[in-house]
């Protein structure tokens, strides 16, 4: 049978959630879970008479009871909540040390005992989402002492927790601050989340309240909407990214670079960031007034930008034919500029003097090279008169 490939192009649908909940004791998990969308909580706990508005229950007193679910059984639910997941663990655990004593050791599970429930739990697990169904895990919350600083733990046996966390799309927790209750998604330090839609954290409405009958159903649909977006979007920036490195190498004018720069950002910034490395390899610069990419104009072979006329760079007349040249060409007057002074006098005076004399006065530049301009003059009628 040929593997079925899921290409970087294709959208994964997000149809079903596994999303754990803990917290302490009596902050109202159990009720939280029943304003999920048509829930049926599997009550292994004992607790649902608890909850608020309580909906439709399976009181679970052995494996057994619910081992056998089928899709006809949930047909009428979208909401399969387990509570608590540590209560159901407990539960399969005594199941396979019924069904098998070897998997035990002084009646507790053996480490392959362990294992054998990680593989069944999660298996009912996927197969509750095989029938299309949401998942909740209701958990309790357990603090561990970690020298001073306090961690919030899932109460859950053995090494079960990891099998949990694993398997679940979310995690967040029912923290209280002050009076207002608040469910919080994102990890910290000492505290478990998994926070795949970045909500961050949720006010908890008051159980009283309009808003508190749907406060899970709306979360979830939340969730799937923003995991479903990021899916489709992820699948539009790659074909957009494959795009532009297959058509960039053909656009050669800045027309055609101007044509597909809306385009490019819309499609993302390191797309427009390959637009703009081909602009540049075409010679081409970005006119900000215009908002669009240009051709410079280029110069003429004998035309020299406006400024930029230098004069012959004034230096210290050499031995023999060029010094006498130079000389020539000072004791002329041929005119200089400013930064031609300036150059000529920095290069005169050691570093320790420059250090004094910044910045340079041009005055005495000036001063300075019409000396040695004047004693250029004498040197060179003396060579003319040797000659």
């Amino acid at each position: 049978m040929a593997l079925k490939v899921t290409t970087a192009t294709d959208v994964i649908k997000v149809d079903t959630l596994c999303f754990t909940v803990y917290a302490q004791p009596g902050l109202g998990k159990t009720s939280l879970a029943f304003t999920a969308p048509r829930p049926l909580l599997l009550d292994f706990d004992k607790g649902a008479h608890r909850a608020v508005d309580r909906k439709d229950t399976v009181q679970v007193s052995q494996w057994s009871d619910v081992a056998g679910i089928t899709a006809s059984d949930v047909a009428s639910y979208d909401t399969i909540v387990i509570d608590t997941v540590g209560k159901a663990i407990d539960t399969l655990a005594q199941d396979i040390i019924r069904s098998n004593s070897r998997l035990s050791h002084g009646g507790a599970l053996s480490q392959q005992g362990w294992g054998q429930l990680g593989v069944r739990f999660s298996a009912f697990l996927k197969l509750l989402r095989g029938f299309g169904k949401d998942v909740i895990l209701i958990a309790h919350m357990d603090e561990q002492k970690d020298g001073d600083v306090t961690k919030e733990r899932l109460k859950i046996p053995g090494g079960s927790k990891d099998l949990i966390l694993t398997d679940s799309d979310v995690i967040a927790r029912v923290s209280i601050i002050g009076r207002q209750r608040y469910l919080v998604f994102s990890p910290t330090e000492t505290a478990f989340g998994k926070d795949p839609a970045e909500i961050g954290e949720a006010t908890i409405p008051d159980t009283g309240s309009p808003e508190y009958s749907a406060f899970i159903a709306g979360i979830i649909a939340r969730i799937k909407g923003r995991l479903n977006a990021l899916s489709e979007a992820q699948a539009a920036h790659k074909a957009e990214t494959e795009w532009f490195a297959e058509n960039l190498p053909k656009l050669v004018s800045a027309e055609q670079i101007n044509g597909v720069l809306a385009r490019a950002k819309a499609a993302g910034r390191d797309v427009a960031k390959l637009v703009a490395e081909r602009a540049k390899t075409l010679g081409m610069t970005f006119n900000k007034d215009g908002g669009e990419y240009i051709v410079p104009k280029a110069e003429k072979p004998d035309e020299k930008p406006q400024g930029t006329e230098r004069t012959a760079e004034p230096r210290d007349p050499e031995p023999g034919e060029k010094g006498i040249k130079a000389m020539l060409l000072f004791a002329i007057g041929l005119a200089v500029t400013e930064d031609d002074l300036n150059d000529w006098y920095k290069d005169s005076k050691t570093q320790a003097e420059l250090d004094e004399l910044e910045p340079v006065d041009i005055e005495d530049v000036r001063k300075a090279w019409s000396a040695r301009r004047n004693a250029l003059c004498a040197s060179a009628q003396g060579h003319q008169e040797a000659a």
